[in-house]
């Protein structure tokens, strides 16, 4: 058990390491310089916000105990009732409520106001994360995917990747278009943060996936037997997740080649969470053949699906929708697909002989998660804009989000105001008083 403790330490340090930095260093490098702090700055709140929250009533409502929705909130509030050895399992949990929500920041680039996101950050962990977290990963006999239907998901295909990506296009639809879009090409303006940003997800991720195991009643009454499945189980999530990627990066790799002549460094780190999301609800049910073949179809579709925003005229920034979403649906979907008996559901799928019962839960497992997180955001993204306001006022959105909303710049290239209103470069100086309108500024 002590050995178990310490691998939970790492996989919760892990998980968190994907939302700061690694998150916010892949969505910062794909914003425009204007933008990056601000985006940035998004991931890092969410964390703030959310993390104190969880410890308040989110893990009650999770896992507080039976609920179709969602637990009683004030049954444990500030873990009051829980040992202090539980402590990693709760933090655990805290981290997947942390980067669901900042997932959801990389649609909304350089456009919506600072405060309208403090403010729906809040709202949503509580009305929508912390009600799907106990849908999906509580497992109670009243639980809604997990309990009633009984749709898979191991590490959260449902509860953090279509609930993200969902929320996302709900938001883009509320905001509109950033000046401009899609006229102005508004390219990621520092690509090598994104690619370092990716490498860090894909290490983080292995905390995500692999430590999400979940004991059987026999191996929690049974040590020996508990190390054999976690030894068992680590092995097939670790080999999933890291497969699942290499497939993805080469599916999207060969479509962006045949779509747009290239295969660009993008695509590439693009392809790693396509195939990363994917794997995510799969890890645990399927076999490394099953992985690949999740992998690769993600990696094209994903690929494929980033120009729906194009021609449907959403503007969804750094791609939210088609790669959280889009790859949420094809991992949860396919385990009716590829998933194995052998697997952590043991649960035959389609492929396997297991007739089509096991892919009509995971269909019925998306759609209400798809049909639960938009109605929702809605109510709660229409309460923001009709109180805050959601949008940034279009002068600003001009000049840069960092300068408007931070009083910084991201870049001390030609201005010389590189650090904030309060540092030593910029003295005590209003924002107001920086240089807004080079050329540079407009990027």
């Amino acid at each position: 058990m002590d050995g178990y403790y310490a691998f939970m330490l790492v996989a919760t340090a892990f998980v968190l390491m994907m939302t700061v930095p690694a998150l916010a260093l892949f969505y910062g490098g794909m914003s425009r310089s204007k933008s990056v702090l601000n985006m940035m700055m998004m991931s890092f709140t969410a964390a703030a916000i959310v993390g104190i929250l969880y410890v308040a009533i989110g893990w009650s409502m999770g896992f507080g105990g039976d609920g179709t929705f969602f637990a009683n909130p004030f049954e444990l509030p500030w873990l009051d009732g829980v040992t202090t050895d539980s402590y990693i399992g709760v933090f655990f949990q805290m981290t997947f409520a942390v980067i669901t929500v900042a997932l959801i920041s990389g649609a909304l680039e350089g456009r919506m106001k600072f405060a309208a996101w403090v403010a729906f950050v809040p709202v949503w962990a509580v009305l929508v994360y912390f009600p799907m977290a106990h849908m999906v990963f509580s497992c109670t006999d009243d639980s809604l995917i997990c309990g009633r239907i009984g749709a898979q998901d191991y590490a959260g295909g449902t509860a953090v990747h279509i609930n993200a990506g969902v929320a996302a296009l709900v938001l883009v639809l509320l905001l509109g278009k950033r000046l401009n879009w899609p006229k102005d090409k508004m390219r990621p303006h520092n690509l090598t943060l994104t690619m370092l940003g990716a490498g860090l997800l894909w290490m983080g991720w292995y905390g995500f996936n692999v430590g999400s195991i979940v004991f059987s009643e026999e191996s929690l009454a049974d040590e020996s037997v508990m190390v054999e499945q976690f030894l068992s189980e680590t092995g097939r999530t670790f080999g999933n997740t890291t497969l699942a990627t290499m497939a993805a990066i080469l599916g999207w790799l060969l479509v962006e080649r045949m779509m747009h002549g290239k295969a660009t460094s993008l695509g590439a780190a693009s392809g790693i969470v396509a195939g990363l999301v994917a794997i995510t609800p799969a890890a645990g049910a399927v076999n490394l053949s099953g992985a690949v073949a999740i992998g690769a179809i993600a990696g094209a579709l994903c690929a494929w699906a980033v120009g729906w925003k194009f021609r449907l005229g959403y503007d969804d920034s750094l791609d939210v929708v088609g790669v959280h979403l889009v790859g949420g649906v094809i991992g949860t979907v396919l385990i009716g697909v590829f998933s194995t008996a052998e697997g952590a559901g043991g649960v035959d799928g389609l492929l396997y002989g297991g007739g089509v019962d096991s892919l009509v839960d995971q269909v019925l497992g998306v759609l209400v998660a798809v049909v639960y997180v938009g109605v929702l955001t809605l109510v709660i993204g229409l309460a923001v804009k009709f109180t805050v306001g959601l949008r940034l006022d279009p002068e600003d959105e001009v000049n840069g989000i960092d300068l408007a909303e931070h009083g910084e710049s991201a870049y001390d290239l030609h201005t010389g105001i590189g650090g904030g209103v309060s540092s030593g470069l910029a003295g005590n100086a209003p924002a107001k008083a920086f240089p807004t309108t080079t050329k540079e500024n407009q990027s």
